[in-house]
């Protein structure tokens, strides 16, 4: 297998269509340490320097290589992504995509130091040699962090704070994150994160990361999930190498733990944890967690661990606002490089609630519908190409939801809506909240009733009729209604 004149014309040329449509930062990243290595029946061998820069391209870049390749040379079939096995040690880690972050030194494990073969990718751990270390003799000595390549997780490099959309439900854990991250010491500790799926927990744990990585390249950081870390666990007590584990996580500047209530209920892992985090705290180094609960809400979770967890600073990311879902939206759109009506972003916003992640993909769709099919992103066609996925997110309001929302909105205990007490502060919201029933939910007027303490069909027909009769002549009671009736359908 060779590499003749005419296969190099072509590599040259695939690369410079990619990097014309990637862009000059994710070309230099990702695409530009690629090298040919070949032809051979039909398919094309490159070679990376990483399993981890492999296991990227396969996923993101090996189709369009294999398109471009078979438009060059109509025999090529197929793409076979290789690992370079022999080499010097790569010296830096690929940047995020538009983030400008400086390069930061891979560490080398033992193994690969004795053996000068190339290291596997540990991201995102890292640890720079020791001042004065020669990069191209590195020794034991050298202060090169030992580190397994399934420590710890690689971080996405779309996940950046310059990518990260503030609003009123994040502005907190944003603006918490960026204290963390361009802190020279440690101010909250732990730093933990909560929200409910697809919120962007992640993205700010991501962004952390990325950020003091930015400011300072020799900090150690690990960034893991909880499931990742048990499953360290188990494997250290397996094969009797639990001081190799503690030792790992406890020389670490930053530990960040995703999703940490993956390990409720699993004793051991918990018992394991808790020490790590006192290690850590004690030696004034930085803990940041994410979780789906606040520290008291995580049930299954030992009473001193949930306590340590309450310690530092605890932000909440509360579910979007429609503000925040149109931002989003329109800053995702910017990315992709695509016109799309702004009625189509707006009805999106609108119609898609139930997280981030759902609202990009839904803007994916009719992207990739558009482009594939040549069809104009109109609002006929977006219903049309999501509709599975519109009908899935219709909002089912429950009468429980609504005595809620009205209590909370009026002052009063949700209690009060099934109670028999005849005082305006209780009546007039009670009255709301059937009223809101009969608009949101399709259960009948004695189903209403019965929810709201047993009363009879008639109480609800009244509630309804004094409701509207004040609508129309009280505009501030009016605004209060339509206001509570948004809430409950966004």
């Amino acid at each position: 297998m060779t590499v003749g004149g005419a296969l190099d014309q072509q590599w040259t040329r695939i690369r410079g269509r990619l990097k014309d449509e990637v862009g000059e930062t994710a070309f230099k990243s990702w695409l530009q340490p690629i090298a040919l290595a070949g032809i051979e029946e039909g398919e094309v061998r490159i070679v990376v320097p990483t399993r981890w820069m492999r296991d990227w391209v396969m996923q993101h870049y090996a189709d369009r290589i294999r398109i471009l390749w078979t438009g060059e040379n109509p025999n090529v079939h197929s793409i076979d992504v290789l690992v370079a096995s022999t080499g010097p040690a790569p010296t830096s880690l690929p940047a995020p995509v538009g983030a400008g972050a400086p390069p930061v030194r891979t560490p080398e494990p033992v193994a690969a130091v004795q053996a000068r073969t190339a290291p596997v990718y540990a991201a995102p751990v890292y640890a720079a040699p020791a001042m004065g270390a020669s990069d191209e003799s590195p020794t034991a000595d050298s202060g090169v962090l030992e580190v397994r390549d399934d420590f710890s997780a690689p971080l996405d490099p779309r996940f950046t704070f310059e990518n990260f959309i503030v609003g009123k439900p994040n502005e907190l854990a944003h603006a918490a994150a960026r204290r963390v991250a361009d802190a020279t010491s440690v101010t909250f500790n732990p730093l933990f994160l909560y929200g409910g799926v697809g919120l962007g927990k992640t993205h700010l744990m991501h962004a952390i990361a990325w950020q003091i990585r930015r400011n300072d390249p020799n900090r150690k950081v690990i960034y893991l999930s909880a499931e990742k870390f048990m499953y360290q666990f188990i494997r250290a007590l397996r094969f009797k190498d639990t001081m190799a584990f503690k030792q790992q996580f406890r020389s670490v500047d930053v530990l960040m733990i995703d999703d940490v209530q993956f390990i409720s209920g699993k004793d051991s892992t918990q018992e394991e944890f808790f020490h790590t985090f006192n290690a850590l705290v004690d030696q004034n180094r930085q803990v940041i967690i994410s979780a789906d609960k606040s520290p008291s809400d995580l049930e299954g979770m030992e009473e001193r661990l949930r306590s340590r967890l309450g310690w530092g600073l605890v932000a909440d990311i509360h579910p979007t606002t429609y503000e925040l879902r149109l931002g989003i939206l329109e800053a995702k759109a910017d990315v992709l490089g695509v016109k799309i009506p702004q009625k189509v972003l707006e009805f999106l916003a609108h119609k898609i609630t139930s997280n981030v992640r759902e609202l990009e993909g839904a803007l994916n769709r009719i992207v990739a519908h558009s482009e594939l099919v040549g069809r104009a992103i109109t609002l006929e066609a977006t219903q049309e190409v999501l509709h599975d996925l519109l009908r899935a997110n219709d909002r089912r309001v429950t009468i429980d939801e609504i005595q809620k929302r009205v209590a909370e909105h009026f002052n009063i205990r949700v209690a009060d809506m099934h109670s028999a007490r005849r005082a305006r502060a209780v009546a007039r919201p009670r009255q709301v909240a059937m009223y809101l029933a009969k608009q949101l939910t399709a259960r009948s007027l004695p189903e209403i009733g019965r929810k709201f303490g047993g009363r009879d069909h008639t109480t609800v027909m009244h509630a309804v009729r004094k409701v509207e009769e004040l609508r129309a002549t009280d505009p501030a009671f009016a605004e209060d209604v339509e206001l509570l009736k948004r809430m409950l359908e966004s």
